[in-house]
This record gives structure tokens, sequence and C-alpha cells, in this order.
């Protein structure tokens, strides 16, 4: 079985280095903006202003070679498989945040408390549901 995905946009952030960055975007993660690619305009055409949405990126300087991690990166939290934590380091390095939509100019989505750095690609977005959607 062969998965093939490609990016629809890149973020742009204060953000550089992942060892620093936030670990939740709800700890100081800083906006950000969502660069999508011309051909995808349409797909956030209806994005507004106000709604939370998540983004899933591919979290492209994580190691993929890592089945075990210390949660939070602590030395002194004991070794957990990767599949029972929200670490960047496993084996398809996907990232899933929620933020809230705060600006929209054109193609760019500005939105708060995203805690992946800078050239991180958007994999797609997908909208919040709650009990009336």
């Amino acid at each position: 079985m062969t998965v093939e995905l490609r990016p629809v946009g890149v973020v742009e952030s204060t953000l550089s280095d992942p060892a620093s960055a936030p670990k939740q975007g709800t700890e100081d993660g800083p906006p950000a903006w969502l660069r999508f690619r011309p051909e995808f305009a349409d797909a956030i055409r209806d994005l507004d202003v106000g709604d939370d949405v998540f983004v899933l990126t591919w979290l492209h300087l994580a190691d993929r070679s890592a089945l075990t991690v210390h949660p939070r990166d602590d030395p002194a939290n004991p070794l957990t498989g990767v599949f029972s934590t929200r670490s960047a380091d496993r084996p398809n390095p996907i990232g899933l945040h929620r933020v809230r939509v705060v600006a929209i100019d054109g193609t760019r989505v500005r939105v708060a408390d995203l805690e992946a750095v800078d050239g991180t690609p958007v994999l797609d977005v997908k909208p919040v549901l709650d009990a009336t959607r």
C-alpha cells in the first residue's frame, strides 16, 4: 500500500526551534500564519475569523525512528510508547493542533496558539465540530 500526502501550505511562525517551542498551543503558542498554496484558495474560502479548526501538519523535524519517549521530553517521566503521547517524534509525525482563526488575508490564515515551527508543512484543516454541526 502506498500513501501519498501533499502539503497544502506551510506555517509561518516566529518559532524556529522545536526544543524551545511550547509542547501544546495552549502553553503560550504564538499566533502564526498558515500560508496556503494558491491552488487551494477555494478550499479556505468558507473559513471565518473566530472559527475553531484543527490543523494537521507534517512535523518534518521529528525523529521518525522513535517508538518510545519520555513525555514532555522530561527524563523524570517514564519511557512511554509514542502512541500514548502527543510527542512529535513518532513513525508518522502528523501534528494535530486546535487553533482559532484570527485573521484572513488572501491565501493566508492567521491562527492563535500554534506551537508548530516556521516552515512546517500544513497537510489539512478541519473544522472543530460542536453539538450543532
